[in-house]
């Protein structure tokens, strides 16, 4: 496949953790003092791996009034594999759709490198088919959404789940296929990055996610490139891109959604005018309801 060079200070974040035996000393979140809304209810901490690590956890946003099962959709946090956290869930707003969401938290570099990240991530969503019924979860629609380093593991999910590629742990029972995936600015082939050392860590996020130098890991940097694994069995994208992006390249998004095309897989690629790395530009009113739309179509069947 094409190579395309990226000039990318990768900060990004994939929402990961495997069962591998490297524990991370980072602690639990400190949860947002900021009032929970009157009408949704979060069930924050729910360890989705026995005897985890701390970050091997999940929040559950769900309506106050239960009912039937509704669809999920997962969000996967970015902050370049080795930052940010589960506690704000730009999904949540799709509760009063009629959908429930969960937000992940996982591993994080350097405690944790590649792949258990992806590991974590399918981890999760087989122990939420796992627990579907005790918290109204239809395990039949289950979308995922990610941005930077998280874009790039909702992406992940969305190729390979038609494999058991990245399955270890629990649950092994359930399938860890999604039937929708919301990319937002992930990169998407690891091998045409660009290793930018940052000083703050003396060497660059993607090293670390891969355990070391890109020329040392390539073979890593493929396997963890969901461009590689794109199948006409892939799950529908929604893929939205910051036109001056200056850490993931448009072109990386162009590649993905380019692959999908030919492979016969639905695949919508916006590149937003003058957007950055996120932003507010992302959740407009005409933003959410491209997404709201997207997952209606493919989880409920309805647009």
């Amino acid at each position: 496949m094409r190579r395309i060079l990226l000039p990318v200070l990768l900060a990004l974040a994939l929402p990961a953790a495997s069962q591998t035996n490297n524990p991370s000393p980072a602690q639990p979140p400190k949860h947002s003092a900021h009032a929970e809304p009157a009408d949704i209810r979060i069930l924050r901490d729910l360890p989705y791996v026995s005897h985890g690590d701390p970050l091997q956890k999940l929040d559950l946003y769900l309506p106050k009034t239960p009912g039937e099962q509704r669809p999920l959709v997962v969000f996967i946090h970015g902050g370049a594999w080795r930052a940010g956290s589960k506690d704000n869930n730009p999904a949540a707003f799709l509760i009063r759709s009629g959908y429930v969401s969960a937000s992940l938290g996982y591993r994080l570099t350097p405690n944790a490198i590649f792949p258990a990240q992806i590991e974590d991530c399918k981890s999760a969503i087989r122990w939420l088919r796992a627990h579907a019924s005790e918290y109204g979860i239809d395990p039949q629609h289950i979308g995922v959404w990610g941005s930077s380093a998280g874009g790039h593991l909702v992406a992940m999910l969305g190729v390979t789940g038609q494999t058991r590629d990245f399955d270890v742990g629990e649950n092994l029972d359930q399938s860890i296929a999604v039937q929708c995936v919301v990319d937002w600015y992930s990169p998407t082939d690891l091998l045409s990055h660009k290793s930018v050392i940052e000083p703050k860590y003396g060497n660059s996020s993607l090293d670390q996610f891969l355990g070391g130098p890109l020329a040392e890991h390539r073979e890593a940097a493929r396997k963890a490139s969901p461009v590689y694994y794109v199948t006409k069995n892939s799950a529908p994208f929604l893929i939205m891109q910051g036109e001056k992006d200056p850490l993931v390249e448009p072109a990386q998004s162009r590649l993905m959604d380019a692959a999908l095309r030919q492979a016969g897989v639905e695949s919508t690629l916006e590149i937003i005018p003058g957007a950055k790395h996120g932003g507010p530009e992302f959740m407009t009113p005409e933003r959410r309801k491209t997404i709201t739309e997207f997952f209606n179509r493919h989880l409920k069947g309805s647009s």
